[in-house]
């Protein structure tokens, strides 16, 4: 079949990108198609991170583009938009990997820090030598976060107190730090901590037998009277507004990713339909086969033109919590359709991993639900558009 499958940027809207932009995901693209879509499989088969990964980022410089401590060159949030897209399409884990890492650890640090801690610790986990994860989301508390926090902060002299545990926190079982979100029992409410993964009363057990996001290791937290210092508490995260500040921004970036795994299984569907032979020719010939690749296709340009709007508007300070609602909840809904599409090109095969769809559809479920579920997500945008809050 002649279809290039790099076409799935069936507008070009990458070409409003600059020159050096352009170059640096040409080569991220280059790496990550030569050194990690090869692994990728192996290792979500068996639920492993590959060791080599945060040096391998590190080492192309992928953390750090929004910050002015640690990006590499001036760059637009369109750009990292299209990062994040070239991450995802390769596999749904390596993009949640950085995710977590640079853009809710390094992001509420970023947001919600004193000039001495961005300095302190922003150009270290660029560098891959800190690796962070971001704690939030509770046993009974994910949607209703910003009210039913259950972990509390303690003040004692000098010192914060930390009790509470915490769920499907992303990069936890390796990290060396973790922004965790607690309720301070003075004044009620919810403030951030630095919290090194060494400290005492800290423990972090894996979640096992995961059916999507396999080589994301998520983890169970418990602090049990762990002990902060005064100076690793964030020092402009004194609310949940503030916390809500990262997920405006980390939202956009779900947005993004949801259209970067719908083009790994749109580009893994349109390369098999080249070459699977039935009733003597491939199956990208018959219209059954290609009505479900231009869904897709409309799926992912849609869902693409979207996100780029959503970023100009990101770069012009004019995003509201709303704007990045209505991109996630719209675009995973979108990114969930695709995957079941070309799952469907691949009839059979589209249930093992060999021919990567699989991982796609499964990972997706997974992308659906976090960062706020479109539920949730659909609330936000309700409450904006009836001046009504709907939430119970």
């Amino acid at each position: 079949m002649a279809f290039d499958t790099l076409s799935s940027d069936f507008y070009a809207l990458e070409s409003t990108l600059s020159e050096q932009e352009k170059n640096y995901l040409a080569d991220l693209r280059a790496w990550l198609e030569s050194d990690i879509k090869p692994i990728v499989n192996d290792h979500w088969n068996r639920a492993e991170f590959p060791a080599g990964l945060v040096k391998g980022m590190a080492e192309h410089g992928v953390a750090g583009f929004a910050w002015e401590e640690t990006r590499a060159f001036e760059n637009s949030a369109v750009f990292r938009g299209w990062l994040a897209v070239e991450l995802a399409r390769i596999d749904a884990s390596v993009c949640t990997y950085i995710g977590v890492q640079n853009g809710l650890a390094m992001g509420a640090i970023a947001e919600c820090g004193s000039s001495e801690q961005r300095a302190e610790w922003l150009p270290r986990m660029a560098r891959g030598e800190v690796v962070g994860a971001f704690g939030l989301t509770e046993p009974l508390s994910g949607s209703d976060s910003a009210q039913g926090l259950r972990t509390t902060a303690t003040r004692e002299g000098d010192e914060w107190v930390l009790n509470g545990e915490k769920r499907w926190i992303g990069n936890a079982t390796f990290s060396d730090i973790v922004v965790i979100w607690a309720k301070d029992t003075e004044d009620g409410q919810v403030k951030g901590f630095i919290v090194p993964t060494s400290t005492p009363g800290y423990t972090a057990t894996k979640i096992e037998n995961k059916q999507s996001l396999r080589i994301v290791q998520n983890a169970d937290i418990v602090l049990d009277n762990v002990r902060v210092p005064h100076p690793l508490k964030l020092e402009n995260a004194n609310s949940f507004k503030d916390t809500a500040k990262v997920l405006r921004a980390t939202r956009a970036d779900v947005a993004w990713t949801a259209v970067g795994i719908a083009i790994g299984a749109y580009e893994a569907a349109v390369a098999y339909a080249g070459e699977r032979v039935q009733f003597g020719k491939e199956i990208g010939g018959h219209q059954l086969v290609q009505d479900l690749l231009v869904k897709s296709l409309g799926n992912i340009t849609a869902s693409l033109a979207m996100c780029t709007r959503v970023s100009e508007m990101s770069d012009a300070g004019t995003l509201r919590d709303d704007h990045s609602a209505l991109a996630k909840a719209y675009c995973t809904a979108r990114m969930r359709e695709t995957v079941s599409w070309c799952r469907e090109v691949l009839g059979g095969n589209g249930i093992v991993t060999d021919y990567d769809v699989a991982r796609f559809f499964a990972d997706a479920e997974a992308i659906y639900s976090y960062e706020g579920t479109r539920e949730m997500n659909t609330l936000i945008v309700g409450r904006s558009i009836t001046g009504k809050a709907a939430f119970v």
